[in-house]
């Protein structure tokens, strides 16, 4: 009986778009896995190569009840919100938005993208928020590539970036409402490793590039795992360059109302979230830009 966490199933991210015609690999929801407590979506944006002109965004669209965490791989990313709230992402930062009470928000490429195309790749996690924070005021937790801390191994074959939570020894910059881990790593062939994951947390991986070996399971790229809850801590391997993000976090155990933008834990707040947004009790971007 291993002692360490196994992979309960694998699932396939194929090709999509979102937005106004983004290319993006969804991990979840999809007709396999709708949602894995507290985490609500996953969405691997690109890899795409863009041509002057081509780049895309998701225009003005309200959120309430959770929690968008963007982090950006290559390209450029600008952000705009209700609430006057405006900064630009560019490779290796991180911006975790609660929506809380409700916002209007736009993430569109870049000025320099759209203007001379590049690379576009990144990830955007959608985080539920417990019944007693989701009308928190909206915040924003911004860090730049050089705020995120970063572990390496002594051999110098496993690099992982920490946003969240802690690997190694280092830990996190990001606040988070209930405990959660979001680790990049970065594999070099023959490297090993043991993750702690507390027992508990729901936790998965998502493979970027290469393949990884997860408790006898091969994971190739593109493609999610999801883990066991019942051991504390995870065992991978690889024998070839490979990236992956480990994310895992405390399940709420609350009932969810879904639709949309919004997530909340009954239909007649879902109503209430819609009526408000029509009222225009959200905000409105073009009023604050």
């Amino acid at each position: 009986m291993s002692i360490y966490r196994t992979v309960q199933r694998v699932i396939d991210a194929p090709l999509a778009s979102d937005g106004e015609g983004v290319v993006i690999h969804r991990a979840f929801p999809n007709h396999e896995l709708n949602e894995l407590d507290p985490f609500l979506l996953l969405d691997h944006m690109g890899p795409v190569d863009l041509k002057p002109g081509e780049a895309k965004g998701f225009p003005d669209h309200p959120h309430r009840g959770f929690e968008t965490v963007t982090y950006l791989l290559a390209g450029e990313f600008e952000h705009r919100d209700s609430f006057g709230h405006h900064g630009v992402l560019r490779p290796g930062d991180v911006q975790w938005m609660t929506a809380g009470s409700g916002l209007v928000h736009s993430e569109v490429p870049g000025a320099s993208l759209v203007k001379n195309g590049g690379r576009l790749e990144g990830f955007q996690l959608w985080v539920n928020l417990p019944r007693k924070d989701k009308m928190k005021a909206p915040r924003y937790q911004e860090f730049s590539a050089s705020q995120i801390p970063v572990a390496r191994s002594a051999d110098g074959t496993v690099e992982v970036k920490v946003i969240a939570g802690a690997a190694m020894g280092v830990k996190g910059a990001v606040e988070t409402h209930i405990p959660i881990e979001y680790l990049h790593f970065k594999l070099q062939p023959g490297a090993k490793h043991v993750q702690e994951v507390a027992a508990g947390l729901n936790a998965m991986i998502y493979v970027i590039s290469g393949w990884l070996l997860v408790g006898g399971t091969s994971v190739p790229a593109f493609h999610l795992a999801s883990l066991t809850v019942d051991k504390d801590a995870v065992e991978f391997c690889t024998d070839g360059p490979t990236e992956f993000l480990l994310v895992a976090a405390k399940p709420i155990h609350e009932p969810v109302a879904r639709y949309g933008p919004f997530v909340m834990n009954t239909e007649a707040e879902l109503h209430q979230a819609f009526a408000d947004y029509k009222a225009g009790r959200m905000g409105s971007i073009s009023l604050r830009a």
